[in-house]
């Protein structure tokens, strides 16, 4: 055994070099380990030791704190302890016991594996070509054909303490064996070394891979069918952005879903064939693959071509059918020990010609559960191209996506912050008040449309907040009907629909009424109130369709209420503002969709509209210097505090976290008190 410090760098290279090609295998699949000596802090004494990838670890981002150290003298003792495959769940939580040190991650049910196989370096993949074989009816005459006695195929093992016992055996009684096919699952390899067992992991797909391109035959899916073949990508995306309000709102019956839309080839072709009812029918196999897919997806099965009011009535009429499948195979399968049903919603939605819709709690469970079902699909290509496609049987899938060690994991996960799940829609959010409003709303949890006529500030700010599944810059001139309109569509295909949408975008031009032009009046009014029309109107079709109901905050004035100086085009614009916040909450209250407003002042850091020349004018207006306005202002409230962007972003958040779910049609002033503007 060599020493502590190489085996966990050589695992970690290893791990982030197989997990960063999805061919080897799927986010957050499979693991990796590697067993070496370390000292035992109480006796000083070598002690041989596995670090393997903990609980829902990811091998192409492993690091060293996502490893479980274990003492292996204490995990081979367990084999002597094992009663048997009803107490699974009770060896992994003998795992707990046999830890080396504080820290590290949680030990996974793979564990057994990596312990017992008598090799230093163990992985264990989920690859589609792997999985394929694994899949296929005539899996092992084919792992037979296909590697010989290079590769030993074991039949469908559950996850657990005894597939680790299985594994172990094959190893021993095969001595010239480089790994196994684990029949419904994915596959297994070793090494004495961490390069060998990567050679071997590689060896396995590939040739897998190999075989399948060499002996399949060309059309595994079945002729095209008449009126199914993927729309041309304009109209596909037109129909997708019609469909997932909808869709979105079905698949959140239960529970609150954030979604995701792919349209790509593999699955459009898919769709577009006569075998995919029959195989989407059957379901995932891998349990990697339905504990994120659910165990089968909801086909609409009509062609592209049909109306989309037509494709909606029958995705409503297939949503209660699966609905009630759903319920009828929990409770085949469920024994007074099962946890409750978790939900009877697909989380994924195939629809022919348009895409895959996928769901899930946030965007990132979401993507991956797409991305796990354009696995399966070609999971389910190479198993049909050699034989035919035969998962695992309903009970097996039962069994893993209710076991009690899932349940666990669940109920570890941390409180989900206020605004999670929910989507926003934020305009002129590329600064000031805007830029502070995005940033809070995501830092609550939603995901966030970064909305701005300025291309460059929308993604400045998405970028500041984090990765596409948390924020996404679209470019938007408010007084565009057609640019609002791609807005919401962009919005829906990249998260599923909209729950908040922030009426911000605006500017300000101070002049005497004499000196305020038609355009003046034009501009102002076109931003604001017309601009704010076409975003509410938007919003509330798509809020409409999900039936989730929603949230319209527009971002108005001190100035809708307060009659100043040199200000009429500016102050009538916010006040028809103001007066659409009233007109809607009174519209829209039927549909869930409460409408309120927020009345700032005087917030002149970060603030776009005063560094555009607003600022200068206010000053000249009251006769201060330019840099000191922000401190005029805060002087003649009745607080003495300066207002910043922040301060409003607090209280739209106030209006939309949830402790405001009854109100509807009020006005909060952020102005720190203003009593002309006091609202009567």
């Amino acid at each position: 055994m060599r020493n502590s410090t190489a085996p966990v760098a050589d695992l970690i290279a290893r791990s982030n070099r197989l997990g960063s090609d999805p061919r080897n295998t799927n986010y957050a699949g499979g693991n990796t380990s590697a067993k070496g000596v370390g000292i035992d802090p109480v006796t000083s004494e070598p002690v041989e030791l596995l670090w393997v990838k903990g609980s829902g670890g990811d091998l192409g981002t492993l690091t060293p704190g996502g490893l479980a150290v274990l003492n292996l003298d204490r995990l081979r003792a367990l084999v002597d302890r094992y009663p048997g495959v009803e107490h699974e769940d009770e060896m992994v939580a003998a795992f707990d016991y046999c830890l080396h040190g504080k820290g590290g991650a949680s030990p996974s049910i793979d564990t057994a594996m990596h312990g017992l196989v008598e090799a230093a370096h163990v992985d264990h993949l989920h690859p589609d070509s792997g999985i394929a074989l694994a899949t296929a009816e005539a899996g092992a005459k084919l792992t037979a054909e296909c590697f010989g006695e290079r590769v030993v195929w074991l039949p469908w093992r559950r996850p657990g303490f005894q597939l680790g016992l299985d594994v172990a055996a094959i190893r021993q009684a095969n001595p010239r064996a480089i790994g196994c096919i684990l029949g419904g699952h994915g596959i297994t390899a070793w090494g004495d070394s961490s390069d060998e067992a990567e050679a071997r992991s590689l060896e396995i797909i590939r040739t897998a891979e190999q075989f399948i391109a060499e002996h399949g035959r060309a059309e595994p899916f079945g002729p095209v069918l008449d009126g199914y073949p993927a729309l041309p990508e304009n109209e596909r995306h037109a129909r997708a952005a019609a469909l997932a309000p909808v869709i979105r709102g079905l698949a959140s019956t239960d529970r609150p879903q954030v979604g995701h839309y792919i349209d790509a080839d593999v699955v459009l072709d898919f769709l577009a064939r006569a075998e995919h009812p029959r195989l989407a029918a059957l379901g995932t196999s891998c349990p990697d693959h339905f504990l994120r897919t659910k165990i089968r997806p909801l086909v609409l099965d009509l062609p592209a071509t049909v109306p989309v009011e037509e494709a909606v009535s029958r995705i409503k009429e297939l949503h209660q059918s699966y609905r009630e499948d759903y319920r009828a195979y929990y409770d085949r399968h469920a024994t007074e020990t099962s946890p409750p049903m978790r939900g009877a919603d697909p989380a994924i939605v195939l629809v022919p010609g348009v895409g895959m819709f996928s769901f899930g709690s946030d965007k990132q469970t979401a993507r991956v559960a797409g991305e796990f079902y354009v696995n399966a699909v070609n999971v389910m290509r190479g198993a049909e191209a050699i034989s035919t496609y035969a998962p695992i049987d309903e009970s097996e899938k039962f069994g893993v996506e209710y076991w009690s060690l899932e349940e666990a994991k669940l109920q570890r996960m941390p409180k989900p912050k206020a605004l999670a799940t929910r989507v926003a829609l934020v305009t002129g959010a590329g600064s000031g008040i805007g830029r502070a409003i995005a940033h809070r709303l995501a830092a609550e949890g939603a995901c966030v449309v970064v909305a701005d006529l300025n291309a460059d500030n929308a993604a400045t700010v998405a970028a500041e907040i984090g990765t596409p599944d948390t924020a996404i810059a679209v470019t938007a001139d408010v007084t565009d009907e057609e640019q609002i309109v791609a807005a919401f569509v962009s919005a829906t295909l990249a998260f599923g629909g909209m729950d908040i949408v922030i009426n911000n975008a605006g500017l300000s031009i101070s002049k005497p009424l004499a000196e305020t032009t038609v355009r003046d009046w034009d501009l102002q009014h076109d931003v604001m109130a017309r601009g704010s029309f076409l975003v509410s109107r938007e919003a509330a079709r798509v809020m409409r369709a999900q039936g989730l109901g929603g949230d319209i905050v527009y971002i108005s004035s001190k100035n809708s209420v307060f009659a100043g100086p040199n200000n009429v085009a500016y102050g009538a614009a916010k006040a028809d503002q103001a007066h659409q916040v009233r007109l809607l909450a009174a519209e829209l209250g039927e549909d869930g969709i409460r409408v309120n407003g927020v009345n700032p002042d005087g917030v002149v850091r970060g603030s776009g509209i005063f560094a555009g020349g607003w600022g200068a004018q206010r000053a000249a207006v009251y006769g201060v210097p330019e840099q000191e306005l922000g401190a005029f202002y805060a002087k003649r409230t009745l607080l003495k505090r300066e207002v910043l962007p922040e301060h409003v972003a607090d209280a739209v958040f106030a209006l939309t976290g949830g402790d405001l779910s009854l109100t509807t049609g009020l006005h909060i002033p952020v102005d720190a008190g203003v009593a002309a503007a006091f609202l009567r």
